[in-house]
């Protein structure tokens, strides 16, 4: 791709840029894929997943049936008439972030109106799990030039399902909303704590947290559904979910910021494992190769494998605020220097994308 190439694209981004509100990391890659564009259409699929008759669809899907999700919000034909109107020059890319519903019928119709359009699939979550997958996603494996993946482990799963060709990606953050700000004494009191996190629920890390609780260390978790049976627990402070600016916030004003791993997509990373230490918080992550090839462990962040250790760390970083500050600062500058924001690493992904 030449130098001025970059600045000249014209892009089509598909996603479902609604949910969680500005925390949003669909709406983030939107972002750095409209400042990587010339020419710029998007088209939004949030609403699409709340009809009955999807919800009734993807259940039977996850039963093992090979039933389509319809389309409720047709967002199939209006990517068709997106590609209709382009008749000056055809779109360099076409990116789908986790594409449930798009339609095989849709990916060949790009094609045939733009053979050298490259379609893109992004794809943050396990798509290997079926309870992560759509047929109609299954369907299109195939059809897409490239696949985007976060989980490195599931590359030759992808190819053997049919995938062109599948490369990996960390995970990213967004510089414009996961940065440190300048906060007041009162915010930090308000937002923060000894210990955080911020996240859904589950039994493993739900047992971690109440063992650093019931071992005196004083924990904040944001998260809504199974949280709010363990109201009331000593050392337990559970709020409700944030989505706003208060979430990098948040990761900036815990003393530490815990960072565990989905247990059932079997992660590596998760988004959390860029956006704490963006946010200038200190992250206290489960230890896997890919956090330790991140950030340097005692250095740029800290690490655990079990409880035990996990409350020895704890224990250590709130007795010795220097250090802790001192790592949480090479963090947030190991984010900048190895170019982990959505602005870079979409450029990368694009560079790759348009050379393949």
């Amino acid at each position: 791709m030449k130098s001025n190439r970059i600045n000249s694209l014209k892009i089509l981004s598909i996603g479902d840029f609604s949910s969680y509100g500005i925390s949003n990391t669909c709406l983030h890659r939107n972002w750095a894929l409209k400042n990587l564009a010339n020419e710029f259409y998007e088209v939004n699929t949030s609403k699409s997943t709340s009809s009955l008759l999807f919800r009734i669809a993807f259940k039977l899907f996850n039963y093992g049936l090979p039933v389509r999700l319809p389309d409720s919000q047709n967002i199939n034909e209006k990517i068709k008439e997106i590609i209709n109107q382009s008749k000056n020059e055809s779109f360099d890319i076409v990116w789908i972030d986790k594409g449930l519903i798009i339609k095989s019928s849709t990916l060949k119709y790009i094609k045939n109106k733009s053979k050298n359009t490259k379609i893109i699939s992004y794809t943050a979550d396990n798509m290997i799990l079926r309870h992560n997958q759509s047929q109609n996603f299954l369907d299109c494996i195939p059809l897409y030039d490239i696949h985007f993946t976060t989980k490195s482990y599931i590359i030759n799963d992808l190819k053997k399902m049919g995938a062109k060709k599948v490369l990996f990606t960390n995970q990213h953050f967004e510089d414009s909303f996961h940065f440190p700000r300048n906060l007041t004494k009162i915010e930090i009191e308000k937002l923060g704590g000894d210990v955080g996190f911020i996240g859904s629920w589950e039994e493993e890390r739900c047992r971690s947290i109440l063992f650093l609780a019931n071992n005196n260390i004083k924990v904040k978790v944001y998260g809504g559904g199974k949280w709010s049976n363990f109201k009331g627990v000593k050392n337990l402070t559970i709020l409700p979910a944030i989505h706003s600016e208060d979430y990098s916030k948040a990761l900036q004003s815990f003393k530490i910021s815990l960072c565990f791993l989905r247990k059932i997509n079997k992660d590596q990373q998760t988004s959390r494992s860029m956006e704490i230490p963006a946010c200038g918080g200190f992250m206290l992550a489960e230890r896997t190769q890919e956090h330790l090839s991140l950030f340097e462990e005692g250095k740029e962040a800290e690490y655990f494998s079990d409880d035990k250790e996990l409350l020895a760390k704890c224990k250590f970083y709130l007795k010795n605020e220097n250090k802790r500050i001192e790592i949480a600062k090479s963090g947030n500058l190991r984010c900048k220097k190895s170019g982990y924001s959505n602005k870079e690493s979409l450029k990368r992904m694009i560079y790759l994308s348009l050379n393949n």
